[in-house]
């Protein structure tokens, strides 16, 4: 059988009508979208299929909604969906926990729909923000970051030669300033409410803690690619550490599609809304085979 990895998007990927299709396909995946608003304690149904981009774009909102997006879709496939390895882009690596058996479904949502509060309450607790930084290598970027008083530092290892940092207002504008002069092709600030993936998300990892130590781990079904560590992992108690980690820590995307790659997979199905990660598989090995789950109607 085909080695093939299942990865899921993080925030970014949303659109005003996603997920719309999947209500409609069967009783199974419209019941749980409605138990997904049950829990939520409000129809984020209705901002999926018919709000606007602004009510989409809160975090709180975001979140659940690719979360919950990806998560059906992958039940939807059924029997095909048929992993060798999944990973997640930072959110998505919920999405993926939950679709290889790691985690139940309510539970996953809760932690998300937690996360993502945590991570809103700690974007208001100081002006914060993140830049993409295209054409660097990312030693040069983790210098120049460490080189800054202000707090920044590498976030997000998207691809080669595209690292997006993370931290304070004047932190990330000094750090664009220095990685522009050291050769950088551009440094584009990113429209985010936050500092995600560094050291001020550590009031959203404390809050998020307690609550991921408190849900059962599964082993899932096949390795997941964890975003701190790149590395293969099936043991719950690791997965838990990797996970608290993961909001003040890096996203290693570059490292873990050379990871997967060096163990093997043979083709890589993004499991969600749009396109993002299998455009950075591309840019990692433009050989490797990349597809967009789909379900027949």
């Amino acid at each position: 059988m085909m080695k093939t990895a299942y990865v899921f998007p993080g925030q970014g990927a949303q659109f005003v009508g996603m997920g719309q299709d999947l209500y409609n396909l069967n009783d199974e995946t419209k019941a749980l979208f409605e138990q997904a608003n049950d829990i939520l304690g409000f129809r984020i149904t209705d901002i999926m299929f018919s709000g606007t981009d602004e009510e989409l774009k809160q975090t709180k909102v975001t979140q659940p909604a690719i979360f919950l997006h990806s998560v059906i879709l992958a039940k939807a496939l059924g029997d095909s969906f048929q992993p060798s390895m999944v990973a997640g882009h930072s959110l998505g690596e919920f999405s993926a926990l939950v679709s290889a058996g790691a985690l139940s479904f309510e539970d996953g949502l809760k932690l998300v729909s937690k996360r993502a509060n945590a991570m809103q309450k700690a974007t208001e607790l100081e002006p914060s923000t993140m830049a993409a930084i295209l054409g660097l290598e990312d030693a040069i970027v983790e210098d120049i970051c460490a080189k800054v008083t202000d707090t920044v530092v590498a976030a997000n290892y998207n691809c080669p030669g595209q690292v997006v940092i993370s931290g304070t207002v004047a932190g990330v504008d000094k750090a664009c300033e220095l990685l522009l002069e050291a050769g950088a092709k551009r440094a584009l600030k990113l429209n985010v409410g936050g500092a995600f993936h560094s050291p001020l998300m550590e009031p959203a990892r404390l809050e998020l803690q307690a609550a991921i130590e408190a849900v059962e781990i599964q082993s899932p079904v096949c390795p997941i690619y964890q975003n701190v560590s790149a590395q293969p992992q099936t043991a719950p108690e690791v997965i838990k550490e990797n996970l608290i980690a993961q909001l003040t820590g890096a996203v290693r995307w570059t490292q873990t599609v050379q990871q997967m790659i060096a163990d093997g997979v043979e083709g890589f199905v993004e499991v969600g809304p749009g396109n993002v990660l299998q455009g950075l598989v591309k840019k990692v090995d433009r050989q490797m085979p990349t597809s967009a789950a789909s379900v027949a109607d």
